[in-house]
């Protein structure tokens, strides 16, 4: 994948705290210019600032990335500032209540899978044209050591996480003669923002406790940002369609 001379343009979700954060701040530290999207305004304005406090280019655009509207923003604010989006990252994420499939609420289900699944599908298309007329393109998608096994989340995340490996290797197929990458990380433990509000007693959580033995090393934002900065990177250009695990071994045991 051939670089702009003043570095990829790069849109990472998710990017005000934890995985993305670090994802966005290593992108900004080789030189790529970065779109920091998430929901949290505070937290994506500040790793905005330490950017450029830093001597790097970024912007920030904030809100929800399952609607359309705001799909469509973070797109056209890559286009018109840095002149297309070379790189994608769509790790933005929200974990389930570790329900068990008969305890999963609608709305418990519906959001999950609006947020894990819909909106990198969102963002995705939106950005492939772009991808598609400059001939080139690196898809990263942050999916979860639940998208390797039924014993890491409830039944709406591990179907989400699922779903985004299914994302990854489908662009892969149907992008590659056209110099479009897709690969996926799936992190184990990692020491992030988000929470688990589980319902003490239900039988989801119950019985996944005895699952977490095998969890290993809980890791950095910084070492699974490592691994998606490799995957975009031209020393993985023959790299696609690839599932990786960064989780301490858990996925061997």
């Amino acid at each position: 994948m051939a670089e702009r001379p003043d570095g990829r343009s790069v849109v990472v979700t998710g990017a005000g705290s934890g995985i993305g954060r670090a994802a966005a701040l290593g992108f900004a530290a080789q030189g790529d210019r970065v779109v920091l999207a998430d929901l949290n305004a505070e937290g994506v304005e500040a790793a905005v600032q330490e950017i450029e406090r830093a001597g790097g280019t970024a912007v920030a655009v904030t809100g929800d990335l399952s609607e359309q509207a705001v799909v469509d923003r973070v797109t056209a604010t890559a286009v018109e500032r840095f002149g297309g989006v070379d790189v994608l990252v769509n790790n933005a994420g929200i974990m389930d209540r570790m329900s068990a499939l008969a305890d999963v609420s609608d709305a418990e289900w519906e959001r999950v899978l609006r947020v894990n699944l819909t909106a990198p599908f969102l963002l995705t298309r939106a950005v492939l044209p772009h991808m598609l007329a400059a001939g080139r393109g690196a898809i990263v998608n942050t999916a979860s050591e639940a998208a390797l096994r039924g014993s890491a989340a409830g039944a709406a995340y591990t179907a989400s996480k699922h779903g985004v490996v299914g994302l990854a290797k489908s662009l892969a197929v149907m992008y590659r003669g056209r110099g479009i990458r897709a690969n996926a990380i799936c992190p184990g433990g990692t020491r992030t923002a988000i929470t688990v509000e589980a319902e003490q007693g239900a039988h989801g959580p119950a019985t996944l406790g005895a699952h977490f033995a095998n969890l290993g090393r809980v890791s950095q934002p910084e070492e699974q940002a490592a691994a998606i900065l490799f995957l975009a990177s031209e020393a993985a250009s023959n790299i696609n369609g690839a599932v990786l695990p960064v989780d301490d071994g858990w996925s061997a045991v």
